[in-house]
């Protein structure tokens, strides 16, 4: 599919910089008239067009990679890239959160056990020493595309026998539904990592490419049931939180680490 022209626009010399003016010029391609995964013109062809440099247009076109809305491919150029999911954070399922963005979540349990999971879970679950929990291993995907890959221990008195449940729909929602357990409170801990290289397989992308992890410990009735930890595609992620000035809550948080 051949890619339209940009718009025939001038560049004027004046307070805002013509790499700011190509900018909106590439933004308004992007959004409005190429779908995502189009090439964009080439810096070359862009330089020509509006009489610039190509340090111009590079600067233009790196500002909207920043952003999100382009991304380079090394010796291919430069796309317009998928628009991310944005997450705002609270206590809900991948399920419920893509569903409620128009898209279709599924799910793959690569691995699943009963075993004696790390110090650290087993203090946050509140179990004995050498007590066991359910583990699973799971790939989830929005439209076919992987999003994240997902680690979780849940607690064997909270929800006996978990492991002989359908574990490819939602799991809160079978929580809900099974056990009569609602989760109700979660502390949660957000950072930004590389990701290895089983990581990048599942989510088909290259080991190294960024990737946003979350811990998350939730209660029910202020009973531990779940550590979870994910790894979210930096690519296609973005966490969008609201703040508000006060005391941030004294009480213990997740540390950074991740359970595997």
């Amino acid at each position: 599919m051949p890619v339209p022209e940009t718009p025939p626009a001038r560049l004027l010399d004046g307070p805002t910089p013509k790499h700011a003016q190509l900018r909106e010029i590439l933004r308004g391609l992007a959004q409005d008239q190429l779908a995502p995964g189009t090439p964009v013109p080439s810096e070359r062809e862009l330089a020509t067009r509006y009489g610039v440099s190509r340090l111009t247009v590079r600067e233009a076109i790196s500002q909207l990679v920043t952003e999100g809305l382009l991304t380079r491919v090394r010796g291919k150029g430069t796309f317009t890239a998928k628009p991310r999911v944005d997450a705002q954070l609270h206590l809900a399922s991948f399920t419920e959160d893509i569903r409620r963005r128009g898209m279709t979540p599924t799910t793959e349990l690569l691995d699943h056990g009963e075993l004696v999971p790390p110090t650290a879970t087993a203090s946050a679950l509140g179990l004995e020493t050498g007590q066991t929990a359910y583990w699973l291993f799971r790939l989830r995907r929005a439209d076919g595309t992987p999003m994240a890959v997902e680690r979780g221990w849940y607690h064997p008195r909270e929800v006996p026998g978990l492991l002989r449940n359908d574990l490819t729909r939602s799991l809160y929602g079978l929580l809900a539904r099974e056990y009569g357990v609602q989760l109700d409170h979660g502390r949660q801990t957000v950072w930004a990592d590389a990701a290895d290289p089983v990581t990048a397989r599942l989510l088909g992308v290259k080991p190294g490419s960024p990737v946003l992890v979350f811990r998350r410990i939730s209660t029910a009735a202020g009973a531990p049931v779940e550590d979870m930890t994910s790894w979210y595609r930096g690519d296609l992620y973005q966490v969008t939180m609201q703040l508000d000035r006060g005391l941030p809550d004294p009480g213990p948080h997740p540390q950074q680490g991740g359970t595997r």
